[in-house]
């Protein structure tokens, strides 16, 4: 087999149909569109969520609880993640980014407490646990929470 030998599966690929190109073609003068009305027009359609006329959906239901705009998303690290770092490396964004631990924009990085740690490491994080800070201290290790 040889790469111009190659084609596609039998009715996986269907050429596309062209509208308005002559009565004969089962197609023309309306294109499929129908006579008049406001979907028969070039940019005519009603906007999405339309149900015309009728009350929409996202009207009928009831509304209820609050978005709090201002609402901080934090990146999430446990520490049982932190055991790929060396004993008395320094643990901050750059690293937990490096290492493929922290992806995106967030609002700051909160470290948890799940699972375990055995080397010492300097951590700096914006938000942490109280179980996260007692095993870092526990095992020797230092936290600093950046703002």
């Amino acid at each position: 087999m040889k790469l111009n030998e190659l084609s596609p599966a039998a009715g996986s690929r269907k050429t596309r149909r062209r509208v308005g190109r002559g009565v004969a073609t089962g197609q023309g003068k309306t294109a499929g569109r129908g006579t008049k009305g406001h979907n028969s027009r070039s940019g005519g359609g009603v906007r999405p969520g339309y149900e015309g006329g009728q009350m929409p959906i996202h009207r009928r239901l009831p509304k209820r609880g609050f978005t709090n705009i201002f609402r901080k998303r934090y990146a999430i690290v446990n520490i049982r993640d932190l055991a790929r770092f060396e004993s008395g490396s320094a643990v901050d964004e750059a690293a937990l980014v490096q290492a493929g631990l922290v992806k995106g924009r967030r609002d700051g990085i909160k470290l948890l407490g799940n699972g375990d740690i055995s080397q010492p490491l300097t951590v700096k994080v914006h938000c942490i646990s109280r179980s996260a800070r007692e095993k870092i201290e526990a095992c020797g290790g230092s936290v600093e929470v950046v703002e």
